[in-house]
């Protein structure tokens, strides 16, 4: 009898297991249009609140997830890049560009609450929160270094000498923080107590590194690279790339989902590529998903498996972008 239960439990197990671990190819699903005009870079989500932050020209675009609808605008800013997320503090981060500040915002009303400006910091791009020093990471690509803030004080409390220009960054949580050096095409290794670079590794054939994502179980980096249109997957115990995979042109951003074990590379020529991994050294290319020309950020709702990319329409041979043309396009496993 307890076999035949242990059976059949199996088997409504199996009957019950997620959709998504087999259909594992993409299609759009909405747009979501957002007002106003300017350029685009990182979009950022914050699990807790179940909102999307994305970053357009001198505001940041507030989501509501479970609509998938516009909650909000943080506004008059002078150049936004990222948007990092402290949920302990009820605090979120904004890398200013143009005026190399930081600005601080509520979590919950949206309010801007300080601008803090940087010191000996050139073009804060990047920006992320690390839990395990308690302290937001800006990367400031002109100045070849890290800002770093006291999320608390809201006051800088240290610099990163990086020694080239650094491009995205991933924490693991443990005290070290990974930063791809776009200039070198090298990866960082950063001690997130003392504030140092304390390892180095070449990424060759990876040529201009931009995003980076982290597969923290298997210890496993991706970074894309644009000279050589590829995905490389690092050791992060040696450096070692163990596979280099072919990708679109301009990329620009990547996210790696642990349960589906897809990651996704958005590229600046119209396609976003999806890679699959099948253990911690094997990959392949399993799609290759058609997007808008310059739909080249994206982010990953782990909760979902949904992917938000951002983009607008520009005039023909320009890059002049078309006014009230801004969105934000959501992708979803296919049925």
């Amino acid at each position: 009898m307890k076999k035949i239960i242990l059976r059949l439990a199996l088997a409504a197990s199996v009957s019950l297991a997620p959709h998504f671990l087999h259909a594992q190819t993409y299609v759009l699903d909405k747009t979501i249009p957002l007002p106003g005009d300017g350029g685009y870079d990182y979009l950022s989500i914050d699990k807790l609140n179940n909102r999307l932050y994305v970053s357009h020209g001198t505001a940041v675009n507030v989501i509501d997830l479970k609509t998938e609808k516009p909650a909000g605008i943080i506004g008059n800013l002078n150049g936004v890049h990222g948007i990092a997320i402290d949920n302990k503090t009820n605090r979120g981060f904004i890398s200013d560009g143009k005026v190399n500040a930081i600005v601080a915002f509520d979590l919950k009303t949206l309010k801007v609450i300080s601008a803090i400006p940087l010191t000996n910091a050139n073009g804060p791009d990047a920006i992320m929160y690390d839990p395990f020093a308690d302290r937001i990471f800006s990367f400031n690509g002109d100045s070849n270094n890290s800002s770093v803030i006291d999320p608390n004080t809201l006051k800088q409390v240290g610099t990163v000498v990086l020694g080239g220009a650094p491009e995205f960054a991933v924490t693991d949580s443990k005290g070290k923080i990974y930063n791809n050096l776009e200039d070198k095409s090298s990866l960082n290794v950063i001690d997130s107590k003392t504030l140092k670079v304390i390892k180095n590794y070449p990424l060759t054939p990876c040529g201009g590194p931009t995003g980076l994502a982290l597969d923290a179980k298997n210890e496993r980096l991706f970074t894309v690279c644009r000279e050589n249109k590829g995905l490389s997957v690092i050791d992060i115990n040696t450096g070692k790339v163990i596979a280099t995979l072919p990708i679109g042109a301009g990329v620009d951003a990547v996210a790696y989902d642990a349960v589906t074990k897809l990651i996704f590379c958005s590229c600046g020529d119209g396609t976003t590529t999806i890679i699959k991994q099948q253990s911690a050294d094997q990959y392949s290319v399993l799609q290759t998903l058609k997007t808008p020309q310059r739909a080249r950020t994206l982010t990953l709702d782990n909760q979902t498996h949904k992917i938000y990319l951002s983009v607008a329409e520009f005039e023909q041979g320009t890059r002049k972008a078309l006014p009230n043309t801004f969105k934000v396009l959501v992708y979803k496993l296919s049925n």
